[in-house]
């Protein structure tokens, strides 16, 4: 899996830009959260369609990103958190160990 970093506001207008053609998927990670590495980890153990995009966020590090992510799309803070982005709106979003490569697959098709 390749992950593309988000960091910033400008790198999310731009992932919701590309929804328009194809799935973007959002990660947000908590680099001190055992859940959250498990959450990834299983991620990353999966052969995940070339279509879709995966978008790695470090909510530690960027947590104003994090906040704006939640209030942009109208979905609770979670951490870790899975969002599909689909034409500009977010379709999908799961937390936590009900993280599933399968489920993303599925609902972003």
């Amino acid at each position: 899996m390749s992950w593309i970093s988000l960091s910033s506001q400008e790198e999310l207008e731009q992932l919701v830009h590309l929804s328009k053609t194809s799935p973007q998927v959002i990660f947000k990670h908590s680099t001190r959260c055992s859940i959250s590495s498990v959450a990834k980890s299983r991620l990353e153990k999966n052969v995940l369609p070339g279509d879709i995009q995966f978008h790695y966020l470090d909510l530690l590090s960027h947590r104003s990103l994090s906040n704006h992510i939640a209030d942009r799309f109208d979905v609770a803070h979670q951490s870790p958190q899975v969002l599909i982005i689909k034409d500009g709106t977010c379709v999908y979003d799961e937390s936590h160990l009900a993280i599933d490569a399968f489920d993303i697959v599925e609902k972003a098709q």
